[in-house]
């Protein structure tokens, strides 16, 4: 490897990389405000100017390629002053904001103005102003404290794909601004405040809300989608205050969608925080714990256990799925299912990856060349998948072609049509697009809920396995066979076995004898994406956080805790176990869920016998291994691809009924989403 001199010291680095990478590299600091890691390199803002040996002048390390036998100073006297220069010309017209700025205490300007620039300036002209702009209902903006970094410009062009950003204007006289006033439409525009080095663009829920040192921050896990992206909790006595993202190169490396970020406000409105039970009257009273426990205990033992089921939504933990699938064991009741979308092709726990991302993030941004995506609209689906195809697409050309409903991509797509039928063209060699998966070396394969949840959504599902196995997607060292889950439980589920097994019912046929009076007790464990007819006749369980359409009708409420107040497991859809922490309590009297189902046990006779949280983890861990192995991505093996051609049928796809911004009980109840809705999708939320 080439090797090259930073202050003194000798270092070696890959043939590519800029001065300022391998300085980086070597923990040399040096200051920068347009370079980004993640974004190309602009070179506007001279802050990173190191000297050269033999070169006349300083020159900008973030564009400078390295070179064998270079030798670099980062500390001269020359560099200080020049850093000096730069800084004292970028604050001739930045504002004295600072005391008001929601970026204080996170600058980057400040912190490097306090380090490295002059005490004071010589200028003494009037600052110039520029007038702010709309964004939108998530980011503020005060330009005239940009600093003309572009980083947002950037980061729109080349993450989010939606170029709407750019640069009006010359010398001082240039804004940066979206030309003809709109607001951001990416799904991905929070994170132009996370790269923003000064305070022009903040984040418009959280202005004037706190400051960064008042904050406790937490590190946990994003349930909005199925990635599970990491992310950091801040909260101050007690309140949720933002949510920004943790980097994990290998699943949302350092960005994070908006719905995650910006959707917190709705933790607080509608919550359940203590026991209810219906009335004589057909009225919700509150209770206490025993009596709520009691109500209920004596309706489960007095029905038949084929007239009992328990449903799972979205946003549940694998121990509290983990403990009712033990309760529901313990009274003999074979009807649960954890796939609330109505999913229903075949799903065996020995075979993983007939239910798993198997490419994976680093898989799609690594080797993917040719992508087929069938019945998922993946930008709002998930946008961070979106954005890692986009990079593979930027990076190396990769090929994408998509059947379903059309919907806007943010890079080159071939949409191939709606109808279901072209899967087989596809299969059998018929298609164009044949040619192209089968001169791909490394072709994968996408489906999504559009397709999973059609009535022929099994034989869609092997349909999907069938041209894997067709076009060798699936081979000794490269898996191009993904499901794409939109809900964060449904991993962890599928991997426990919370489904129907040896006949027992599945989701639609639950909801279709509850809707015929068939079932005595449905229990709904955070499930709220119901039809309501479906919870009038049976006596309705819920237990969860928000009072939403499953509390409306239920006969007994048990609060729960949302997956900001509890310690929880999540699986994301590459298989990956990751923790979830608390960051604060529950309201009042609201518990962990799987505490709640352990107290209702024993009035039962169910015999759990779980004191705390590493109890239930022990137990899931003996029955399924993989439930131990944290952060690491487990793909498993694929069932036998049936011989027989499935039959699929003519309908076409049908786009899905829910905003993006709307797909969840936290999302619904936040008013920052609703402003979403109405600014960016033009739609009507009440």
């Amino acid at each position: 490897m080439p090797k090259m001199i930073i202050n003194n010291q000798e270092f070696e680095f890959e043939p590519g990389m800029t001065i300022l990478q391998v300085a980086e590299q070597a923990g040399v600091e040096v200051p920068v405000f347009c370079y980004h890691p993640k974004l190309s390199i602009a070179g506007n803002c001279r802050m990173c100017l190191v000297e050269v040996e033999k070169s006349p002048k300083p020159v900008a390390s973030c564009s400078m390629p390295a070179v064998e036998g270079m030798v670099v100073h980062t500390n001269t006297p020359s560099v200080e002053k020049a850093r000096k220069g730069v800084l004292e010309f970028l604050l001739i017209n930045h504002p004295l904001d600072c005391p008001i700025c929601d970026q204080g205490g996170e600058c980057d300007l400040q912190d490097i103005t306090m380090q490295y620039g002059p005490s004071t300036s010589r200028f003494e002209e009037n600052k110039r102003a520029v007038a702010d702009k709309n964004f939108g209902p998530l980011i503020k903006t005060h330009m005239t404290r940009c600093i003309h970094c572009t980083r947002c410009v950037r980061f729109a062009d080349e993450i989010a794909g939606v170029p709407e950003l750019g640069g009006t204007g010359r010398g001082e006289h240039m804004e940066i601004g979206t030309y003809v006033e709109k607001a951001i439409s990416s799904e991905l525009s929070g994170n132009m405040v996370d790269i923003c080095p000064v305070g022009a663009l903040t984040s418009r829920p959280y202005a004037f809300k706190g400051r960064s040192w008042e904050l406790t921050s937490t590190e946990s896990i994003d349930v909005h989608d199925a990635l599970g992206a990491n992310i950091r909790v801040d909260s101050r006595t007690g309140e949720v205050m933002r949510i920004l993202p943790i980097r994990n190169d290998a699943v949302n490396e350092e960005w994070l969608a908006d719905k995650s970020r910006y959707s917190y406000d709705g933790l607080k409105r509608q919550r359940l925080d203590r026991p209810y039970l219906r009335n004589a009257k057909g009225q919700l009273e509150e209770v206490s714990w025993e009596k709520a426990f009691e109500a209920t205990a004596l309706k489960l033992k007095a029905s038949k256990p084929e007239k009992i089921a328990a449903l799972v939504g979205d946003l549940v933990d694998v121990e509290s799925m983990f403990t009712l699938k033990k309760l529901f064991q313990g009274l003999k009741i074979p009807n649960y299912d954890c796939r609330l979308d109505g999913s229903s092709y075949p799903v065996s726990p020995a075979f993983k990856g007939d239910f798993t991302f198997n490419t994976g993030m680093l898989g799609i941004e690594e080797q993917a060349d040719v992508c087929l995506i069938i019945g998922c609209a993946l930008r709002t689906d998930a946008p961070l998948v979106n954005a890692r195809l986009r990079k593979r697409y930027l990076s190396h050309g990769l090929q994408v072609a998509h059947v379903g409903v059309p919907f806007e991509s943010t890079f080159p797509l071939d949409h191939l049509g709606d109808e279901a039928s072209l899967l087989a063209d596809i299969l059998e060699g018929k298609h164009p697009f044949s040619k192209v998966l089968k001169k791909a070396k490394y072709p994968m394969i996408i489906i999504g809920n559009e397709a999973l949840t059609r009535p022929d959504g099994g034989e869609l599902h092997a349909m999907a396995k069938a041209i894997a196995a067709q076009y060798n997607m699936v081979r000794e060292g490269w898996n191009g066979f993904n499901v794409l889950h939109s809900a964060a439980s449904r991993m962890g589920g599928l991997l426990m076995g919370f489904i129907p097994e040896n006949g027992a019912l599945p989701t639609k046929d639950i909801l279709a004898k509850a809707e015929k009076g068939e079932l005595d007790v449905l229990y709904l464990l955070g499930a709220d994406e119901l039809p309501e007819t479906c919870l009038e006749k049976p006596f309705v369980i819920y237990q969860g956080h928000h009072g939403e359409v499953g509390a409306m009708h239920a006969d007994v409420i048990f609060p729960g805790a949302a997956y900001t107040e509890k310690d929880a497991l999540y699986v994301n859809i590459e298989g990956r176990v990751q923790q979830a922490n608390r960051a604060i309590f529950p309201p009042h009297e609201a518990k962990d869920d799987w505490k709640i189902i352990r107290a209702l046990s024993d009035y039962v006779g169910a015999g759990l016998n779980f004191v705390n949280l590493s109890d239930v983890r022990a137990a899931l861990s003996i029955e399924n291994p993989s439930f131990s192995l944290l952060n690491i991505s487990q793909p498993g093996p694929l069932s036998t691809v049936s011989k027989t051609l499935p039959k699929v049928g003519d309908q076409k796809f049908k786009p899905k009924a829910l905003s993006y911004y709307m797909t969840n009980v936290i999302a619904r109840h936040s008013v920052t989403m609703a402003n979403c809705v109405r600014d960016l999708t033009g739609g009507v939320h009440d």
